[in-house]
């Protein structure tokens, strides 16, 4: 009555889909993403990207490039240093009120006006609705580790913006942008 190739086969089958499953995360959270902002949705935006890193993520990385571009000069002087940490607390402060699901949604909300405004909009008709956003299209990706992925776009100018995923348990989140450089977040959104 028993049939242990049966069993081999079930197990061999749920370990199979589990691998995929993991292999689709990535994809399954750029797509949620992408739906969410078409949708100006901010609670399904949030199972998909997880604000708290990305927003530590890029204070941390629009600071580090507010004291390069002020250079040495301005660094060591005490008051470079004071208008150097005035404009960081500036800097996270807009990160902050930006990098939320109701944020985002605003920005992007906003630029869906400039989209309607020139032209470029879902038909050629500049009555019709502005043209969803796509943060995600024409990407190159990689799986840098079991937890961690990437995928990075080119603009047409050459710069090249990394949007990172990480694994949280069983769900793949967006936890950074590397923006390129002298470029915001509203420009890598759109």
């Amino acid at each position: 009555m028993r049939r242990p190739g049966l069993w081999l086969s079930l197990i061999l089958a749920l370990l199979l889909a589990l691998v995929a499953l993991w292999a689709a995360g990535p994809w399954l959270a750029m797509r949620g993403i992408e739906q969410a902002l078409a949708q100006r949705d901010p609670a399904r935006l949030e199972r998909h990207v997880d604000f708290a890193a990305l927003r530590v993520n890029l204070k941390a990385q629009l600071a580090d490039r507010l004291v390069h571009a002020a250079g040495p000069q301005l660094q060591s002087s005490r008051l470079g240093g004071l208008a150097l940490l005035a404009a960081t607390g500036l800097v996270g402060a807009s990160i902050d009120t930006v990098v939320t699901p109701v944020g985002i949604s605003a920005l992007l909300h906003g630029q869906g006006g400039w989209r309607k405004a020139t032209g470029n909009t879902e038909t050629a008709d500049t009555h019709s609705p502005p043209a969803r956003p796509q943060p995600f299209a024409r990407i190159h990706w990689r799986y840098e580790s079991a937890n961690r992925f990437s995928a990075s776009r080119q603009d047409g100018d050459g710069h090249i913006t990394v949007f990172i995923f990480q694994r949280q348990q069983l769900r793949w989140r967006l936890v950074d942008i590397q923006l390129p450089p002298g470029w915001a977040a509203a420009d890598v959104l759109g």
